[in-house]
């Protein structure tokens, strides 16, 4: 989404909604470098100390990481997302307990809320899934995996958790990234049963069952911790 010269009301509040949803829509991934101070001030028809006060608000919320010398940062997908980054809990297991709450949860309302639309966006994530592991392509794999995870709170129509789960995209493809290991899309096959047929039990049921799962396997915090870590590095 372009940048667009903002009103001359609450200039900085603007300039950092708009580079919030800029970073939001993808536009600008995680890695990417902004544009130098100059070109933005430019872009959005504002002076430079505006864009400066932007930049130092957004930095300090943990969505964009200014490096002296070097330039401006995205750092995370959102500020909930930063904010996590800088916590302690980028250790597996409490990121898996953590998914283990909101996806049996997004699991069942997405059992009784998704529509038809949503429904054949599931199951292309599930050939695209079925397709990575076919082909060994492990990056594939885990990008299908986790779109897979992100359409089912996307299914549940309920805004505070899909924003709470999108707060979480690091960390998650993180653990998803770290606990792969072959195929596991049979794994999800239940899930996108019950979804499919309606059924918010065993929907819920199929995701906490593979959440516990995956605790039972990647319990131990002492061996996984750097890991975790130096994927979302």
């Amino acid at each position: 989404m372009p940048l667009a010269t903002t009103r001359r009301t609450g200039l900085v509040d603007q300039v950092i909604e708009q580079i919030r949803a800029t970073v939001a829509a993808g536009e600008w991934p995680v890695g990417t470098r902004l544009p130098p101070e100059p070109e933005l001030a430019g872009t959005l028809g504002v002076g430079r100390n505006t864009v400066r006060e932007a930049v130092r608000a957004l930095a300090h919320a943990g969505l964009l990481e200014v490096r002296q010398g070097d330039g401006t940062y995205v750092r995370a997908t959102s500020e909930i997302s930063g904010a996590i980054g800088r916590l302690a809990g980028t250790e597996l297991r409490e990121v898996l307990q953590v998914r283990r709450l909101l996806e049996t949860e997004g699991a069942r309302l997405a059992a009784g809320h998704r529509t038809p639309e949503e429904l054949a966006e599931l199951e292309r994530a599930m050939a695209a899934c079925t397709e990575a592991e076919g082909a060994a392509d492990l990056a594939a794999f885990i990008r299908a995996d986790l779109t897979f995870h992100q359409l089912v709170l996307r299914c549940a129509h309920n805004a505070v958790l899909a924003e709470l789960y999108r707060g979480l995209t690091e960390v998650v493809h993180a653990s998803v990234a770290t606990t792969v290991a072959g195929g596991r899309c049979e794994s999800h096959t239940g899930l996108l049963a019950a979804i499919r047929s309606g059924d918010a039990a065993a929907a819920a049921a199929e995701a906490e069952d593979f959440l516990d799962s995956l605790l039972r396997e990647h319990g131990d915090p002492s061996a996984v911790t750097t890991n975790v870590r130096r994927v979302i590095a």
